[in-house]
């Protein structure tokens, strides 16, 4: 399963060399995840959150680019943990401007420890893995 969410560059993500901040970058991944989880998971979503972010920047991005791509695939779940794979990809032209790994992991009540999925939530994760 891939999700893709469209964003569309906004004047207040540009930097005073007109490029996109390189932490907007993190901020396009994470609407993308909260997107996908939320669709996912429903009302459990709160009590998941960010453990780790891997992120290579490959290209700049301009408020010409008008628009970007984030594509998101879910590539492993663990006891309490999911990981996605996401790059960002401008509309205007097709390139690659970023690529991310992220470790999500589902807590407990107080978001203070991790706790393991619950059999509902397990199975609509384990149906959303991407076999690729």
């Amino acid at each position: 399963m891939t999700f893709t969410k469209p964003i569309e560059i906004r004047w207040r993500d540009l930097d005073g060399f007109s490029h996109v901040n390189n932490s907007v970058y993190l901020t396009y991944l994470e609407e993308a995840r909260d997107e996908f989880f939320t669709g996912l998971l429903g009302d459990t979503v709160h009590r998941v959150v960010v453990r780790r972010v891997e992120i290579d920047f490959l290209s700049g991005l301009t408020q010409e680019d008008d628009r970007v791509e984030v594509v998101l695939e879910l590539v492993a779940v663990g006891g309490s943990s999911a990981t996605t794979r996401e790059r960002i990809v401008s509309v205007a032209d097709g390139r690659v401007a970023a690529s991310a790994r992220s470790v999500m992991v589902h807590t407990n009540a107080e978001r203070s420890a991790s706790q393991p999925w619950g059999e509902g939530e397990r199975a609509r994760l384990e149906e959303a893995l991407c076999s690729t």
